[in-house]
Parts: C-alpha cells; sequence; structure tokens
C-alpha cells in the first residue's frame, strides 16, 4: 500500500483525496488552517470540469444546485449596449455534453469534502502548516511547524498559488502581482436590479476594466465582480472594501453597469496573481498540483477546473501501480501543456478581450459581434471537450 500525503485542503487537495479514495486508495490530508473551508464567492464550471466531476460521482449533485445558463452575453461597459449573445443552452449542452454553470465556491468545496469524508478513506488533519520537505531515498519527509515531521511514499502539494512545497522544490519566489485589482460582491435576488437579472454569464469589457454577474444558489443571489487596473506591489486577498471605493473606481462606467454596482454590499478585494509556467512539477517522489503547479489569472474562469482535472488525472495515474518515475513523467507531459495554455491564454484574454480601448476594441467588437454560435464553440473546443478519463486511459492509467 502506497503511503500517500496531500498538503492542502482547497478544492484541488479535497478533489484528490476523494479521486484516490474512489479507487479504493486512502491518503493523509494536511491543511495549515484549523478548519477546512473556502473563501470567495461564485465559480464558473465548464464541461471539461463536469466530465472531471463525472469520475468523482458528483455531477448530479453539484447541477442539482448549481445554475446553468442559458447565455454568455458579452456587453459594452461604456455604452451598455449589447457586443455579442451567445447561446449557452442546448446547443451548447448538445454540442459538448454538458452545460454551462455557476456555483458557489464553498458548495462545490463542500460537495467535494463531504463525500471525501463518507468514504473513510481520508485522514484530515487542520492546523498542520506545512515548512517544506525532504527526500530520503523512496521516501519523503514533510516538515511542520511545530509537529513532528511526517513519512509518506508520495506528496502532493496542492497548497495554492504561495505553495510551500513549491517553494521548496523550485525556490521561484512570490508570486507575480498582474496589477488588476478585482472587487467581489454577492448580493440577494432582490437588491440585483430587475432588468438586469439575466439567465446569462454577462461580461461588460471597457477600457483597462470589465464587470461580470451571473446568478447563484438556485436564484436566491447573484455575484458580482469588477475588475479594474491598478497599480499594486503586494497581494491581497479578500480585503474588505467600502462600498462608495468601489463606486469611485467604476464610476465613468455606463449607467446600467453603474445600477449593478451600485447593488453591491460587502465588497471584498483580491489583487490578481499568477506564476509563469513551468515544466518542473516534480522532484522524485514529491509532485505539485492546482495553483501550486500552475495558477492562473481569472480570465478564463479554469482555475478549479484544471485542478478538479489534475486530481482525476493523477489518481489514476497513481492507480496504475506503475512506478513514481512513470507517474511523474506521465502526469507532467498530460497536464502541462493544457494549462500553461490556460494561463498563458488568460493573460491574453485580459489584455486583448476583456480590457482593451480605443482601436483594439473597436477590432474586439467587430470580431465577437460576426462569430456565429458554431464558431464560438469552436473556438473554445480545445478547452470544453477535454475528457480527462478518456485521457488517463489513453496512456494507461484508471
Amino acid at each position: 500500500m502506497v503511503n500517500i500525503l496531500i498538503v492542502g485542503g482547497g478544492i484541488g487537495g479535497v478533489a484528490l483525496a476523494l479521486a484516490l479514495a474512489r479507487h479504493g486508495i486512502a491518503s493523509t490530508l494536511v491543511e495549515a488552517a484549523p478548519v477546512l473551508g473556502e473563501i470567495g464567492a461564485g465559480i464558473q464550471l465548464g464541461p471539461n470540469a463536469f466530465h472531471a466531476l463525472e469520475s468523482l460521482g458528483l455531477t448530479d449533485l453539484l447541477l442539482r444546485d448549481a445554475v446553468t445558463v442559458k447565455a454568455f452575453d458579452l456587453m459594452n461597459a461604456d455604452t451598455g449596449g449589447r457586443i455579442r449573445q451567445f447561446d449557452l443552452a442546448d446547443p451548447f449542452r448538445a454540442r459538448f455534453g454538458y452545460p454551462y454553470a455557476v456555483v458557489h465556491r464553498a458548495d462545490l468545496h463542500t460537495a467535494l469534502l463531504r463525500n471525501a469524508e463518507a468514504t473513510g478513506l481520508v485522514d484530515i488533519r487542520t492546523d498542520h502548516r506545512v515548512t517544506g520537505y525532504t527526500r530520503t531515498g523512496e521516501r519523503a519527509r514533510l516538515h511542520l511547524a511545530g509537529r513532528p515531521d511526517l513519512e509518506a511514499d508520495l506528496i502532493i502539494g496542492a497548497d495554492g498559488i504561495r505553495s510551500a512545497i513549491r517553494e521548496a522544490m523550485l525556490g521561484d519566489g512570490p508570486p507575480r502581482v498582474s496589477g488588476h485589482s478585482t472587487f467581489r460582491s454577492v448580493i440577494p435576488l432582490e437588491k440585483m436590479p430587475e432588468d438586469l437579472r439575466w439567465d446569462s454569464m454577462t461580461i461588460w469589457v471597457g477600457h483597462k476594466v470589465h464587470v461580470v454577474h451571473y446568478p447563484l444558489k438556485g436564484w436566491k443571489s447573484f455575484n458580482l465582480v469588477a475588475t479594474v487596473h491598478e497599480a499594486n506591489d503586494r497581494p491581497v486577498a479578500g480585503e474588505p472594501v467600502a462600498n462608495d471605493h468601489v463606486l469611485r473606481v467604476f464610476g465613468h462606467l455606463s449607467d446600467t453597469v453603474l445600477r449593478a454596482i451600485t447593488a453591491g454590499e460587502d465588497w471584498k478585494r483580491w489583487v490578481l496573481c499568477d506564476r509563469d509556467p513551468v515544466l518542473t512539477w516534480a522532484d522524485g517522489n514529491v509532485l505539485l498540483l492546482g495553483d501550486a503547479a500552475h495558477p492562473t489569472l481569472q480570465y478564463f474562469a479554469q482555475g478549479a477546473c484544471m485542478a478538479i482535472e489534475d486530481a482525476v488525472c493523477l489518481a489514476g495515474l497513481i492507480e496504475s501501480g506503475r512506478n513514481t518515475a512513470s507517474i511523474a513523467a506521465d502526469y507532467s507531459r498530460e497536464r502541462q501543456a493544457r494549462t500553461a495554455r490556460v494561463q498563458i491564454g488568460s493573460r491574453l484574454i485580459g489584455d486583448n478581450v476583456f480590457h482593451p480601448g480605443g482601436a483594439a476594441a473597436a477590432a474586439r467588437d467587430d470580431v465577437f459581434a460576426n462569430m456565429t454560435n458554431p464558431a464560438f464553440y469552436d473556438h473554445m473546443s480545445w478547452l470544453y471537450d477535454y475528457r480527462v478519463d478518456q485521457r488517463v486511459a489513453a496512456i494507461g492509467g484508471v
């Protein structure tokens, strides 16, 4: 039996614990926080995420609690006009096999966690802050602050963008601060202006700014996300911000957008960070997963989706019974190019789709206004058609 340690109790770490358990493999999950949980608000799940969640037995549960939006509306934040609406209802589902859905981040994490705990194969240890690791032959030793070391055959660092495992492995320092700040609010349905309660993933794009809104919690609330270019040199996560400050930052946008922002309350601010793609995700029997391996900006809405894909892929390779070097090589080969494309593409989307001004914005509007639904689906097929279970089977995993 392989002794497996998972570092990090976020979406990626818990998804891996559940994926392993569904193969009958036990694991120990350590988390620095005193309790497991997720902060944040809405999270978007593309069809590729549901294909991965299918392997975890969670599609029916999450689709029951999610909102499956019927459209993607690309709007002009300066004029209030619509650039293009794409159909995310029946034709989208027929093309990709699953809908486009939005859930609360905490609901996704809770579903993963409860199902992992129910297997009886996951030993969860909170208040365990990892400081690094060392390798000793075929074993690895996990170092903890104020606690004895833990030994394992395999350690997976799923401890996020500021991963202690990644720092011990690569020593590449802090994440890249993007200069983009995001303000997030979740409001009750009745506070959202009635004429903006769209069954849509709505994105208002402007020069160095964009605003997103969509329904959550079975249409009980709306998620508001407003992003702006700001000169920032330090990461910020979940910092409370006064409503007046948010209105000042976005006050130049159209009255329609401002009515949505005015409805926001209890705003919190994040300074967005990512890292450049790397080709080293493994040091012998220590591997990286999720944001520890490939942190990305939000613009593809794929951060959690990639972590879940990683988890299903890695668990299938571990179950195959091959040696650690083979697992690491196949896992890296399968996942690195795809996640790098998401990382790089997210930066490009921020600059060239969500935030351009002037002639570049006019060019964007022309491209999208003349794009058909089938052409849009084809453009996204590399992302949404991906079936992690089939890919793992093709490379000899389970």
